[in-house]
Order: structure tokens, then C-alpha cells, then sequence
């Protein structure tokens, strides 16, 4: 390498011992080095071979590859402030942002440049003004970066960022984080601080959630340089919504998530009900809801449902109609979630996703056809579903997607019971979740996936699965749908013959439905109990269950369960032939429904009411 470098010369076996010494084999600082001693002056050329112009003092050689660069820098002094000015902008960089950026003539520009190739700390792709450069390796960016003293690098900053915002509009809008960067070096906090929350909103519209997280977190970070005249809570504001959304995403509903919405609100009430107090509020109910605080989150989509219509305001009714499809939702009033999506809906401009992490217009949707499907209108929720999913498809955003599909998995277990778009739709979802990092829609992914074990008959394989689901989504703060997961972790561990952990498991959703008031599932809970009852015996307490399911059912309006409950009790008491009562209680439920006839409830309920015929 070195004599590469050399031009196949060789070099005084002291100088090249030394080189050898001290680069320890790091093909880079041996190329810089040699290139040190190369330009030092202490080599003279003999033809074939170098000899040494005299005496070479003891360290002579730099023993660093940092004091290496810094040597060779200090020897370029007419291209040493380009290799600054190049070192501020970046590892990399153009010739036409670098030229209007360095305070001298064009032509000093392309000497210094051309320089700075020739000695290879630079290379240079296509030819002026069209050039691109880049540092030869981060270290020579990191030397001549460091050459700077401290209030000349704030000068070059400041006009890095002057020229971005006048002369390279296109980089502003596209590189928010950049300009960020450029005015925090330059010690222009508030600046910096608006590029950081634009930088923030730019990456949660593409899903990337965890480089939102970064950068409303480095803008937070700022606020301390800021006054308090410069409307530091309106910027802690905007940092603090945007923050509580991409780490919903990021890290699921852990208390730091809370407290961050927390300190939102706060600020609202400081502030006196800014614009942003809705987009606040509705990350405070999804939070209230997705822990399990029903009852709080009922009440804080009351607060933005008349916040927004007090104000007139249609963007924050939208959002109060929709928080309240679903806190009512997960509380088990299907009438009224379906009420407020549709409502939601009626309202929806294209304009409100600027403030919110997925599409609004889906995130309603989604409780529609949630709603549809359990209030019987099965043909009507599977059209709505498969219309949402196509629509997400199109507009290509991770978040939403995940989000779609996370709750299709639900349809598809609890609706279809289809196998394969159980798995085709889990996969889907476990590649996304992985790829942007949505720990709550992973969990999702696992439990999915479970189920399609669970349906198709592998249960011991399941189990694992659908426990890790479980546990993963408790990780990650999550309590509302806990009891839908124990619930087909319940049914898996009784097809494997393990009744009573199945039973224990529904112990477990009881008492979480109990403390929390979440209904959604709750009367599939008791029907699922009634057929574990039955696999150990207790009949008594089977059959006083299913009644509980279908009390459940028949007061949410729930007809989907009702049908489910209601096939179960009516199967338990033909085989204990009280065939009359079962097709007297089963016939005018089955008969309610007038859509979803190729479901597998729909087709077992007909298939047992003929039985009951016979």
C-alpha cells in the first residue's frame, strides 16, 4: 500500500518502518500517512526510489491519523477554509451550494476544490458547476471541521442556513431536519426549533415514527436556549402533540406517553385553548383508551366533541366525533360508536391528516365497519373493511396500514374465521411493524398469526404464540383488548385439552372487564367459559354463561354475538334434548339477520336450526 502510494517508489527503510509502526495496519492511515510524509518535505526523489533530504528529527511522522489530517491540512492553506466551509455543509456536498455559500470569487472556489481533489481529501463526481463532492472519509471531514474556532463555525452556519433558506427553497421544504442542524450550530435556537417540529411532522406523514421521535425530542431540547418572550410554550406546544402521537407509535402506551400528553394539555389550558387543544384531546382519549381508562376517555371525547362545536370549529368536531366512536366502542355501545364514525365521516376534509399521525378519514371508517360487524350487518362491515384496506393501499402509509390491518385480523378471527386471510394479513402487518417500528401492531401481528394456528387445528402451537402476543402488547402499557387476546388464548388452551389454565384465562378477562368496563368482547368472554364449562362437565354453569352472553349481547345490540351465544346454549340443549327450547331461542335470531349468509356462524346456526327441525 505504501508504495502504492509512492508510485512504486520505495521509501527509507526508517520512514517506512515508522509508517508501519504506527498506522497498525489501518489501510487508511496508512495511505494518509505515507501522503504526509509524501508532501512533508523531508523525502527526495532518486529516480527509483526515495532518499531522505537529512536528518529526520525523532516524531517528525505524526503518530495520529487525526494529527495526520490536520498536518496535511495546515500545508493547504489556500484550500484549507474550503475544506471548512465543505466540512460544515457535510460528508458530502455540491459545487453550487459550497460556491454560494464561500464568501470569495468563483474562480478561488474551483481552485481551492480542484486542490483539494488533487490531493485526494476530497473526490469529485461529474465536472463544475454540476460536481458533487465528498469527503474522502469522515475522519478528513472531522479534521477540517475541527479546525474551526467556535464563532467562526456559528458564522458559517448561519450562512449556510441564510443561503439554504434564499437560494435553495426545494432543500428547505424537502431537509427540514437540515436546516435544523445548520441553525442550531449557528446558535439560532428558535429557528432550529421550528425546522425540528417541521422535521417531526415531515417524517410521521411517511411513518417513520422512530425518526419523528428523534427529532421532536432534539427540538424539545432546544426550548431551554429559547426566552420566554419568544413564545416558548406556544413551540413546546406543537413539539409536545406531535411527540405524544410518534411515540404512541414507537413505544405503545407506556406512563411516558401519558405524561407527555399530560403536559400538552397543560399547556392548552395555559395558553387558553390554542388551536391545537383538539388534536391534544384526541391524543389523550386514544391514550385513556388503549390503557384501559374507559371512563376518562369517554369523558375527554365529551370535552372535544363540544370544544369543536363550540368554536364552530369542523376539524376539531370531526375529531370529537371520532374519539367518541372510539371510547364508546370499546366500552361495548355499538349504536353509538357507529353513530359518531358516520358522523365523523360526514365531516372529513382531506386538510385534518396535518395533524394527526394516520388517515383520519380511515381511523373513523375503521369504527364503522368494527361496529357493522358486530351489530350483525356482516356483508356491510366486510365491504366497508375491504374498502378502507384498498383505500390505505393506495395512499401508501405505513401507520394506517398497520392500523387497517391490525384490526382486520379481528374481522377475520371473529367474523370469517378465515385461515388464510388471518395469516396473509398477519404477515403483512409483522413485516410493516418491524420495518417502522410499530410495537402495538407487532403484538397484533403475533396474535394473528396464533389464531390462524388456533383455527386450524394446531393448538399447542398456537398457545406460545398467542401468550407471547399477550405479553408483548402488556409491554408495551396496552390494556384494552387484553381480554380478547385471553379469550382465544382460553379457546386454543381448551382445544390442547388444558380446560382449566383455559378457564383461569377467562378469570383473568373478567375481572379486567369488570374493573375497566370494556364490553366490546365481553359476551364472547361468557360464551367461550359456557363451552370450556361443558368440557369439564359443569353444565349447570355452561348454560347460565351462554345466558349471560346473550344478555350481554342483546344489550349492546350486538347481534353477531347474540347469534354466537345463542347457537351454543341452543347446541347444549338438543343434546340434552330440549330441542324445542333451542330452536324457540335460536330460530328469531337467526332469523334477524338478512346479510353475512356464507359466515361460519350464520352457516352453523342454519345448520343446527335444521337439526332442530328434524
Amino acid at each position: 500500500m505504501i508504495t502504492h502510494v509512492t508510485g512504486g517508489k520505495a521509501l527509507p527503510k526508517e520512514i517506512a518502518d515508522q509508517i508501519v509502526d504506527r498506522t497498525d495496519g489501518v489501510p487508511l492511515f496508512i495511505e494518509e500517512l505515507t501522503k504526509t510524509v509524501m508532501e512533508s518535505g523531508i523525502l527526495a526523489d532518486a529516480g527509483d526510489r526515495y532518499t531522505t533530504a537529512g536528518p529526520v528529527a525523532p516524531f517528525a511522522i505524526p503518530t495520529s491519523l487525526h494529527a495526520s489530517l490536520l498536518a496535511r491540512l495546515d500545508r493547504l492553506a489556500p484550500a484549507r477554509e474550503m475544506a471548512q466551509i465543505g466540512a460544515a455543509l457535510g460528508r458530502s456536498f455540491s459545487h453550487e451550494l459550497i460556491s454560494a455559500v464561500a464568501p470569495m470569487p468563483r474562480h478561488h472556489v474551483d481552485d481551492a476544490l480542484a486542490q483539494l481533489v488533487g490531493t485526494e481529501l476530497i473526490f469529485r463526481r461529474r465536472t463544475p458547476p454540476d460536481a458533487e463532492y465528498t469527503f474522502k472519509h469522515a475522519l478528513v471531514q472531522d479534521a477540517a471541521y475541527g479546525t474551526l474556532l467556535r464563532s467562526r463555525r456559528h458564522q458559517i452556519h448561519a450562512r449556510i442556513a441564510t443561503t439554504l433558506e434564499v437560494q435553495f427553497p426545494e432543500i428547505v421544504a424537502a431537509q427540514p431536519a437540515l436546516l435544523a442542524h445548520h441553525c442550531t450550530e449557528a446558535g439560532l435556537a428558535e429557528k432550529a426549533v421550528g425546522y425540528r417540529t417541521n422535521a417531526g411532522h415531515q417524517a410521521m406523514a411517511r411513518s417513520a415514527m422512530i425518526e419523528a421521535e428523534a427529532q421532536l425530542s432534539k427540538g424539545l431540547d432546544l426550548l431551554t436556549a429559547l426566552p420566554e418572550e419568544t413564545g416558548r410554550q406556544q413551540y413546546e406546544l406543537g413539539l409536545q402533540m406531535a411527540l405524544g402521537m410518534a411515540l404512541i407509535a414507537t413505544r405503545g402506551y407506556v406512563s411516558a406517553v401519558g405524561e407527555t400528553f399530560t403536559r400538552a394539555r397543560q399547556l392548552c389550558d395555559q395558553l387558553d385553548q390554542p388551536p391545537q387543544a383538539s388534536a391534544v384531546m384526541s391524543g389523550q382519549c386514544i391514550y385513556y383508551t388503549i390503557r384501559g381508562e374507559l371512563a376518562r376517555a369517554c369523558q375527554v371525547a365529551k370535552e372535544l366533541l363540544e370544544f369543536g362545536e363550540a368554536r364552530n370549529d369542523r376539524d376539531a368536531t370531526f375529531q370529537g366525533y371520532a374519539s367518541s366512536a372510539m371510547s364508546w366502542f370499546h366500552v361495548g355501545d355499538f349504536v353509538a360508536a357507529r353513530a359518531h364514525a358516520e358522523r365523523a365521516l360526514a365531516l372529513y376534509d382531506p386538510a385534518f391528516w396535518a395533524t394527526n399521525p394516520v388517515s383520519p378519514q380511515s381511523y373513523a371508517g375503521m369504527f364503522v365497519f368494527r361496529s357493522l360487524g358486530y351489530l350483525g350487518y356482516l356483508d356491510q362491515a366486510r365491504f366497508r373493511r375491504d374498502a378502507e384496506l384498498e383505500l390505505a393501499r393506495k395512499q401508501a402509509h405505513a401507520h394506517t396500514l398497520a392500523m387497517l390491518l391490525g384490526v382486520s385480523l379481528l374481522f377475520d378471527m371473529h367474523i370469517r374465521r378465515d385461515a388464510a386471510s388471518l395469516l396473509s394479513n398477519s404477515e403483512h402487518l409483522g413485516t410493516l411493524s418491524a420495518e417502522h417500528g410499530f410495537p402495538y401492531w407487532e403484538a397484533y401481528s403475533a396474535w394473528g398469526r396464533g389464531c390462524c394456528l388456533s383455527i386450524s387445528g394446531r393448538s399447542d402451537q398456537a398457545i406460545p404464540l398467542i401468550t407471547e402476543a399477550v405479553n408483548a402488547y402488556q409491554a408495551i402499557g396496552a390494556v384494552t383488548a387484553v381480554p380478547m387476546f385471553l379469550t382465544s388464548l382460553a379457546e386454543a388452551l381448551g382445544k390442547a385439552g388444558r380446560l382449566s389454565e383455559g378457564l383461569e384465562k377467562l378469570n383473568d378477562a373478567a375481572r379486567q372487564i369488570e374493573a375497566n368496563q370494556e364490553g366490546w368482547t365481553e359476551a364472547d368472554m361468557h360464551r367461550a367459559r359456557g363451552e370450556l364449562l361443558i368440557g369439564i362437565g359443569d353444565l349447570e354453569a355452561a348454560e347460565q354463561s351462554f345466558h349471560q352472553a346473550i344478555a350481554v349481547a342483546r344489550r349492546q345490540s350486538a347481534h353477531f354475538w347474540g347469534l354466537r351465544a345463542a347457537t351454543s346454549l341452543a347446541r347444549l340443549w338438543r343434546d340434552q334434548g330440549k330441542c324445542n327450547e333451542a330452536r324457540d331461542l335460536l330460530a328469531p335470531i337467526y332469523g334477524w339477520f338478512t346479510e353475512g349468509f356464507d359466515t361460519p356462524d350464520r352457516e352453523e346456526a342454519k345448520a343446527l336450526l335444521q337439526q332442530l327441525k328434524e
